[in-house]
């Protein structure tokens, strides 16, 4: 079984048909499907090339993730993660987890920072509710041109994303982004660029973090989570048995690079599962 812990309707191109022709050709039994919920003075123009925002409020909005889960109801669990800083935030997140059956909170990519109030009032329902939460996290190294704003960043840095953590121990989190997975490294690049190169130094921020905190977990999908990997192979290994329970493989795209990696290492049946599809169910049983 493999369980794809990330990914979004009608993403870079991917229509209902086309979404799940490429699960079954990437052998993927489910997808959490996750939301994108932003004002559109908080993601770049250059989005609109990987998805329809001309069609609707917001990059990935809810009704999509929905329509895809009602056509396909044993292929898609569903996520939702409206802007925790609206006042109804709490109150649309526990209508849909009651109305729809909500069970993954999830993506949250907004230009805030992830330890200010209402972020940790709302990751503390999330807790409560027993959803998992996908964040999203970049420093200012995507640069867009003919843009306002030269850059854009997501969540304020792993600082601001630590002390949410820290803050919230009944909520489990899933770090994802490049302003997470460059900090596998001890070196200084993690503000630099965002799919760093080079060998895995130690005293990586990632590494401390998830040594001290439980409800920390990795959501491996897109370039940044298979980069902080196939950067290192030899670390990778490592890594990965370490933390073999707190790993889950996620595409957040279409294509199969993070699982020719992890196959290519030397890792157990057992540690693979675990990866595939084993710690996705921990968190997220199926119904």
């Amino acid at each position: 079984m493999i369980i794809d812990a990330h990914n979004h309707p009608d993403w870079h191109g991917h229509d209902l048909a086309k979404f799940i022709e490429n699960m079954d050709k990437n052998e993927i039994d489910v997808t959490w499907l996750l939301t994108w919920i932003s004002p559109e003075t908080e993601y770049a123009g250059s989005y609109g090339g990987v998805l329809p925002t001309m069609l609707y409020k917001g990059p990935v909005p809810f009704e999509r993730a929905l329509y895809y889960k009602e056509k396909h109801p044993d292929r898609f669990v569903l996520g939702y993660c409206p802007d925790p800083r609206e006042p109804d935030a709490i109150s649309k997140l526990k209508a849909a987890v009651k109305i729809y059956g909500v069970k993954v909170c999830g993506e949250l990519k907004l230009r805030m920072m992830y330890d200010n109030p209402d972020a940790i009032r709302f990751f503390r329902v999330c807790g409560e509710l027993g959803l998992p939460v996908t964040v999203h996290i970049d420093y200012e190294f995507d640069n867009v041109e003919n843009h306002p704003w030269s850059n854009f960043w997501y969540g304020g840095g792993i600082d601001a994303f630590e002390r949410a953590v820290a803050a919230c121990p009944e909520t489990t989190f899933m770090g994802h982004a490049p302003g997470f997975w460059a900090h596998i490294s001890g070196d200084d690049k993690f503000d630099k660029t965002p799919y760093p190169e080079g060998p895995v130094l130690p005293g990586g921020r990632l590494i401390e973090m998830f040594d001290k905190y439980a409800n920390l977990y990795g959501d491996l999908s897109a370039g940044s989570g298979c980069n902080a990997l196939s950067r290192d192979p030899g670390h990778a290994l490592l890594f990965i048995n370490k933390y073999q329970d707190r790993l889950v493989y996620a595409r957040d795209y279409f294509d199969d690079r993070h699982r020719i990696f992890i196959d290519s290492l030397d890792l157990s049946k057992e540690v693979r599962d675990k990866i595939y599809y084993k710690n996705a169910l921990k968190l997220v049983p199926l119904d």
